[in-house]
Formats: structure tokens, sequence, C-alpha cells
């Protein structure tokens, strides 16, 4: 019971650090996961920007599909329009 009592204080004083130790990191961590999370690298940039142009590409062909079944539906003019827009992405 005595080396416990002993003991204990050198035990503590290794928790009460290593609690200091992340009290004082903790500020900077945090810091760091905001910079993070508020910043995109052009890796991240460029695959969002690609997921777009092919979700895009995937709507335009489903609907090139609808309108060769029915080429009159008011939403094929998007098509048409975009056929003919020199500035419009193929």
């Amino acid at each position: 019971m005595r080396a416990l009592l002993f003991a204990l204080p050198l035990l503590l004083s290794g928790c009460l650090a290593r609690t200091a130790v992340d009290l004082v990191t903790l500020p900077v961590k945090v810091v760091g996961a905001g910079v993070d999370a508020a910043t995109t690298s052009q890796a991240e940039a460029d695959q969002r920007r690609g997921r777009e142009i092919r979700e895009e590409e995937e709507r335009l062909g489903r609907l090139a599909r609808r309108c060769e079944r029915r080429p009159q539906r008011e939403e094929c003019r998007e098509l048409e329009e975009r056929a003919f827009d020199p500035r419009a992405p193929h």
C-alpha cells in the first residue's frame, strides 16, 4: 500500500504532463484543421470540375435518349440549342 502511495505522484505527473501538452497543442491543431477545411487544393478543384462535367454529360445523355423517342418535347430544345451554340462545351 505504501509503495502505491509513493508511486502515485510519479504516475500522475506523467498524466498531468501529457494533459498539459495536449492543452498547449490543441489550438494549433484546431487552427490547422480550419485552414485545411477552408482551402481547396488544385487537385481537389480539378476533381470537382471533372465530376461536374461528367454529371452534365450524363444529364445530356439521358436527355438525348428521351428526345430520340419523343423529339417534340419541350426539353429537347435545349439539346438543339447546345448543338448549334459554338460556346457550348461538347
